[in-house]
């Protein structure tokens, strides 16, 4: 009987290792979205420097998945595909890039980097996904809360969200991260400009930092949100360009 039951117990490993083997080895196709490098000419050039922190993210977009909403209470993922990083380093990432990419900033960095930041972004990613509730082709979702802090004092001087929404072409996941990536790069540009345009372009001093009254006035904070749905009319929803 001992034999008999260690024998057993052998074999459920072996079938345990040979499952999570097959599991490790199913293949998966990677995606990744893009920077912006294209920008206003009007950009002022600064001359502080900014770090940008790690989005924040609820748990269902914290992962390096691509989700989808089925409804406005329910999500899933694709099977057999992913971001080549969680979503919010991977955003992260794209952020710095663009910010690099406009030249008119003297330093930009993620905050794990030992900078000594003038400013520091904190984005918040509140949708990232693909919603099918409004029918096929989904419609890719985006949206980024931004807080701009000045350092050393983390003084919030600036709040703003950013909300785009792009049909895809095909019901397809390479046709959906095109759309989501049209909608990230259209929240990203707002972002950059808008980053650039709200402290003055010198590098902050004490003065600045007295100087906050209007960044208190819920009056100016900016609300940036176009494209997407309004109750079920999907009318003014774009189409993802052709790659």
């Amino acid at each position: 009987m001992i034999r008999l039951t260690a024998a057993v117990a052998a074999a459920s490993l072996l079938l345990a290792g040979c499952s999570l083997i097959q599991a490790v080895e199913e293949p998966t196709n990677l995606y990744q979205v893009t920077p912006k490098s294209t920008f206003d000419p009007g950009l002022p050039s600064v001359r502080w420097q900014l770090s940008v922190e790690v989005p924040a993210a609820a748990a269902n977009l914290n992962t390096g998945r691509i989700a989808i909403a089925q409804s406005p209470t329910s999500f899933d993922y694709y099977a057999k595909s992913a971001w080549t990083d969680r979503a919010p380093l991977m955003v992260q990432t794209r952020i710095v890039d663009s910010f690099e990419n406009s030249r008119k900033i003297i330093a930009v960095a993620r905050e794990s980097i030992a900078l000594v930041p003038n400013y520091l972004l904190q984005p918040d990613l509140r949708d990232f996904e693909a919603m099918y509730y409004y029918g096929t082709p989904p419609i890719a979702h985006v949206r980024i809360v931004a807080k701009l802090v000045q350092m050393p004092n983390r003084q919030i001087i600036g709040e703003a969200t950013f909300e785009r929404c792009v049909r895809a072409r095909a019901d397809k996941v390479p046709k959906v991260v095109e759309a989501i990536d049209q909608a990230l790069g259209s929240v990203i540009k707002k972002l950059v400009s808008w980053t650039l345009r709200t402290p003055p372009p010198g590098v902050p001093t004490e003065q600045t930092a007295a100087d906050i009254s209007k960044f208190r006035n819920p009056a100016n904070v900016v609300v940036d949100s176009a494209h997407c749905p309004v109750g079920n009319d999907t009318s003014m929803v774009p189409v993802a360009d052709e790659p």
